[in-house]
């Protein structure tokens, strides 16, 4: 079974044409995007699908792997399946759905969503990762999409509305869903086989398709954090954290720094062979 990482990119964004080439203190975004997922542990492969010749000329200038694909799809997943048909992928392999506007990916989250489709139930056709939400001006952003689950984490919704909203005033807790989705090729393929659903045109958010199907999504939720860049003014948050820690700005070289262990650090008992624990 092949597992890989494919970041669909186009040039025409609405909100923020050519947003993938925009600068991150001197380099492009989707360099940093590739970079981050060259760190997922368990690949056989990372792509760029763009429709852009500016972007496959920046990515292929850094040594990324471009798939060309066609300007008319009205989703990144759509595009993602033209790319999973041009790399021969089996219907059993795995994809890994990461967005162009995350340049501060935390490798190790794609890794869960991968164990979930490896070791959760196996009705789960797609997963996806979500954090607590806590700020007022976050949780109100139309930009910053939330998510509802199960006592399972099944998600029963996705809204750029405040969802739960507290009718009587209470508190409610949030939860932010972050644009990155795991599935087999075998129901990426279902998935663009659908027409667009109507919650999926009223609110933009193509995973809506997948639940008006009735379609099982298995929200991960983490602690850490992946900032993205929604506007043009979230590149400038983007580098004040870059700023704050060089060696953010080169994952490779963040992987490679050695940690700091004490002298009398021992492996865990429990874990003689000095294998991770879960």
């Amino acid at each position: 079974m092949t597992t890989v990482a494919i970041i669909p990119a186009r040039w025409a964004s609405t909100r923020f044409p050519g947003k993938p080439l925009v600068p991150i203190c001197g380099r492009p975004m989707i360099w940093y995007v590739y970079e981050r997922c060259r760190q997922i542990e368990g690949l056989d492969g990372v792509y760029v699908a763009t429709d852009s010749p500016e972007i496959k000329g920046a990515v292929e200038k850094f040594g990324g792997q471009v798939i060309m694909t066609a300007s008319s799809h009205r989703s990144g997943t759509d595009r993602l399946a033209e790319a999973s048909l041009k790399l021969s992928l089996k219907s059993e392999d795995l994809v890994i759905n990461v967005q162009g506007d995350q340049p501060l990916l935390d490798p190790k989250h794609p890794s869960l969503l991968i164990e979930t489709l490896f070791d959760g139930d196996p009705r789960c056709q797609m997963a996806t990762l979500a954090v607590p939400m806590t700020d007022p001006a976050e949780i109100r952003d139309p930009n910053h999409v939330k998510v509802v689950v199960d006592q399972d984490f099944n998600a029963l919704y996705f809204s750029r509305a405040p969802i739960p909203w507290p009718r009587d005033g209470g508190k409610s807790s949030f939860l932010k869903h972050i644009g990155l989705y795991a599935y087999r090729v075998e129901f990426l393929r279902l998935f663009v086989s659908w027409p667009p659903g109507v919650l999926e045109e009223i609110e933009k958010l193509e995973q809506l398709r997948a639940l008006e199907r009735g379609a099982l999504i298995r929200v991960v939720t983490s602690e850490g954090r992946s900032p993205e860049v929604d506007v043009p003014a979230d590149v400038a948050i983007i580098e004040s954290i870059l700023a704050s820690n060089p060696l953010a700005s080169n994952p490779i070289l963040a992987e490679a720094e050695p940690k700091k262990t004490k002298p009398t650090e021992q492996k865990n008992p429990k874990n003689p062979k000095g294998s991770k624990d879960k």
